[in-house]
């Protein structure tokens, strides 16, 4: 019986045991090989009573389907407690849902489901292999009251098997109907020989293979019994009946095992409905020594006749679900998902996939994370492009138009070497846009360091220079006329080489610290759903990384900052101060924003394309910034008004500290000016050109308060090769006429110098 549950799958199961040495021993050994074999389990083992009732079958029914999965019923029960259970089936309206197994008190008999066929369909039940004995039908059907008188019990069935009561010392009153003695079995009653009667014969034969044996060894030279064998106790009897052997009397060979038992030789029936028949018994397997069933001849109650029906605790868990054992209950469990980044690796456990890995759909393995990186057609991608694209252009433009015109009085008055270094570092903010979307590999993230900060760096530390210079110059000039040190043009391009310098010695550490590599991310984009993880290809760089290399370019341009603060009173006719103090103050805000963005987007999954477009759209609008606020105005005078676009006066650097030291001191009070210097408004209007005398137009120049003592060509050094020195009114002063012979000196000076 466990070897048909298991050959069929069944691991939950109830019993149903009459009261008595047969139902429970019966249950008792099943349960115990259940629990040897292991897989099965026992949902409910219920009892029948003696003299049970009707409610004690319903009731044991009712228990039955508390345990709704476990379909399989073992009954080891007498034919009266089958009937009874089938009844209670019946009565609760469950036909069809219990599959019974019978052991061989149902056996092939009829009498149990007489009217109950419904309701033991599909049962399979068991019967000791068994053959009828040829000459026993007719020694039996022979018998008579007066040919067997040995049998004491031989009386009693004969009332029981005819219904009637014999004369002599009859115990039945319930019938009146009076024995003649004539009756004959087979013919007047129904007779079928019992299927146990060769076990029976084979017994008395085992009795007597034992006896022979032992008065063979015991009394080898005595006929008959002799003393020792008389002596003998049952241990000694059952020794020699458990070593008999022969053929029995169906013709199988008999002999006892261990413990004592005669092999198992069974033959499997299930009742059955067949078309257009009754139901009946159908031999569908036997057991010798091992299981023989033909489940394909197996049918069942119920729609799916050919399919075997399902008893278990708990259905099979899913795919890329594990088992969860109840405790106490080896066939009961839950199911549980591997869930996160677990895979089903075997049917009671999961584990964690590879850090590189992630489960595949149906969670039984795991796979490679899709390795991604920032695309050209990605959103994130084509601003920042698009907006360089535009950057590279202008910058372009601009620089042409600036070699174009490079002799020009707006271009040299700009200072040509400075403003096509910062033209430069314009550039290469631009261009490190494609180098942070390109695809990364070793040779892109070493430019990606080089390049970072190189392109702020020479852009801000060449607007560096240029307010340094000016303010140097206009700081000296309150004390001195002497010019400062180091603000030739040649000087101002090695200060703004060194300040380089000091970020390629920085890179340069970096390479030789650590070498540029790829490295493929797998934490970034590590979503909870392991179906969109994905690796992302990028350079060894890391964020503060990148901070260490913006942070020279942001400390020179904070420098540049405080600077064009400190410069931002200087008179226009003599620096672009205030246009550099407002690129300044518009990068700084640019820079601002981009500090809170980068580093508030480091814990989100769209970490690298937010970090990675707001760095370039930073670079770009700070680069845009310094392109429009100092180039384009300028481009404008070259491209629409050349007539601006002319040199207007030579002056010397001389005079320009001059005129710079003379307007400062010429800010303080009345009271602090030294020796009483009286003052006289000097106003000077150029003359018109006599060669446009038509259009009549005359330039003016702003006027100054001047101490009457300075030579006036210093501080409005303004000439014309036609017509000498403009002369502007001024108050008739003596001390004028003491003032021409140094006047004319710088004006000697101012011919044999250039802007």
């Amino acid at each position: 019986m466990v070897d048909i549950i298991r050959s069929l799958s069944w691991s939950y199961v109830s019993t149903i045991a009459s009261e008595g040495s047969y139902g429970e021993k019966g249950v008792e050994a099943f349960t115990q090989l259940s629990k040897e074999a292991g897989g099965i389990c026992i949902a409910q083992s219920l009892r029948i009573p003696h003299n049970s009732k009707l409610e004690d079958y319903d009731k044991a029914v009712q228990q039955l389907l508390e345990t709704q999965h476990s379909r399989a019923v073992v009954i080891f029960a007498s034919e009266e407690d089958i009937r009874g259970v089938l009844n209670a089936t019946k009565r609760a309206n469950q036909v069809g849902h219990f599959l019974w197994i019978g052991s061989d008190s149902w056996g092939a008999k009829g009498s149990p489901i007489h009217q109950l066929e419904e309701v033991a369909v599909g049962a399979i039940t068991i019967l000791p292999k068994r053959s009828s004995i040829k000459g026993f039908d007719e020694y039996f059907t022979g018998l008579t009251l007066e040919n067997n008188r040995r049998n004491v019990w031989f009386a009693e069935f004969w009332e029981e098997n005819f219904d009637c009561r014999l004369l002599s010392s009859s115990k039945r009153e319930d019938t009146s109907r009076k024995c003649t003695g004539q009756e004959r079995i087979g013919i007047d009653s129904r007779y079928e020989q019992e299927g146990k009667v060769q076990f029976v014969i084979d017994g008395v034969y085992a009795m007597a293979h034992a006896l022979h044996t032992m008065q063979r060894e015991l009394c080898p030279d005595y006929p008959g019994i002799c003393p020792d064998m008389e002596a003998a106790d049952g241990k000694a009897l059952l020794k020699y009946i458990r070593n008999a052997t022969f053929n029995g009397s169906a013709g199988t060979f008999v002999m006892f095992n261990k413990n004592g038992d005669a092999p198992g030789r069974y033959d499997l029936f299930q009742f059955q409905t067949t078309n257009n028949t009754n139901p009946e018994y159908k031999v569908v397997g036997q057991w010798v020594d091992s299981l023989q069933l033909r489940v394909e001849e197996l049918q069942w109650p119920g729609d799916s006749e050919d399919e075997v029906p399902v008893s278990v605790c708990s259905l099979p868990c899913k795919t890329g679900e594990r088992k969860k054992r109840v405790k106490g209950m080896p066939c009961c469990w839950h199911c549980e998902l591997c869930d996160g980044y677990q895979y089903q690796y075997d049917e009671t456990s999961c584990r964690l996939c590879a850090y590189n890995m992630r489960p595949n759909p149906n969670r039984t393995a795991c796979q490679p994370i899709p390795i991604v990186k920032l695309e050209w057609s990605s959103p994130w991608a084509v601003i920042p492009v698009f907006l360089a694209v535009l950057g590279i252009i202008a910058t372009i433009f601009v620089m042409a138009t600036f070699l174009r015109h490079n002799d020009t009085p707006i271009v040299r008055a700009s200072g040509r070497e400075l403003s096509y270094v910062l033209l430069t570092g314009i550039f290469l903010c631009y261009i490190i846009t494609f180098l942070m979307i390109g695809k990364p590999d070793a040779g892109v993230c070493a430019f990606r360091r080089i390049f970072l900060g190189l392109g702020m760096c020479i852009s801000y530390a060449a607007l560096l220079t240029k307010t340094n210079r000016i303010y140097r110059i206009f700081e000296q000039g309150k004390q001195t006329v002497t010019a400062p040190r180091f603000i030739s043009p040649t000087s101002q391009i090695a200060i703004t080489a060194s300040l380089i310098c000091v970020q390629l010695l920085g890179v340069l550490v970096w390479f030789a610290v650590d070498p540029p590599n790829t490295i493929v991310d797998y934490d970034e984009q590590k979503t909870v759903n392991p179906l969109l993880a994905r690796g992302i290809l990028k350079c060894d760089i890391t964020d503060l990384q990148i901070i260490c290399s913006l942070g020279y370019s942001i400390l020179l341009m904070v420098t540049c900052t405080v600077y064009a603060i400190k410069t931002r009173d200087v008179p226009e006719d003599f620096n672009e101060a205030k246009p550099i103090g407002f690129t300044m103050y518009t990068t700084c805000i640019v820079w601002l924003a981009f500090i809170p963005i980068f580093f508030g987007t480091a814990q989100s999954a769209e970490k690298l394309y937010i970090q990675t477009t707001t760095l370039t759209i930073s670079m770009n609008l700070s680069a845009s910034v310094a392109l429009g606020m100092l180039y384009m105005p300028k481009v404008y005078v070259i491209l629409f008004h050349p007539e601006l676009n002319v040199q207007k006066r030579k002056r010397s650097f001389k005079a320009v500290v001059t005129a710079a030291t003379m307007s400062s001191r010429l800010n303080t009070k009345p009271s602090e000016r030294p020796n009483g210097e009286a003052k006289t408004e000097l106003c000077e209007s150029q003359p018109a050109d006599p060669m446009s005398q038509a259009t009549k137009k005359t330039y003016g120049r702003p006027c100054l308060l001047m101490p009457v003592f300075v030579p006036w060509s210093v501080v409005c050094p303004f000439t014309d090769s036609r017509r000498g020195p403009a002369r502007a009114p001024y108050t008739q002063s003596p001390a004028h006429l003491a003032i021409r012979p140094r006047r004319r000196a710088a004006e000697v000076e101012e011919r044999e110098t250039t802007s």
